[in-house]
């Protein structure tokens, strides 16, 4: 249990850092799995739609440190290949 005022109000803060933390990480997830069924399903479509949307909100994760940017850079460049190949 947190002793000063100082230590009770971070407690407080923490709590609401980690639900915002929480979010942020479920829209990452959601993202991926969303452009990982569409490149399954090979809908260039759909893909060529989705994916500036899909890199926005990866980067939006990465720019508050939630999920490391190399981390999500290299996730985003990989999809990226396959979705050439399926262009090809």
């Amino acid at each position: 249990m947190p002793n000063t005022k100082s230590a009770i109000r971070r407690v407080k803060r923490v709590k609401r850092q980690s639900l915002v933390n929480k979010l942020r990480r479920s829209r990452y997830r959601v993202a991926l799995k969303k452009m990982n069924k569409l490149v399954e399903k090979k809908d260039i479509k759909e893909i060529n739609k989705f994916f500036p949307t899909f890199q926005s909100e990866l980067m939006k994760v990465a720019k508050t440190g939630v999920v490391k940017r190399k981390n999500l850079s290299r996730k985003i460049s990989r999809i990226f290949r396959r979705i050439k190949k399926i262009n090809k």
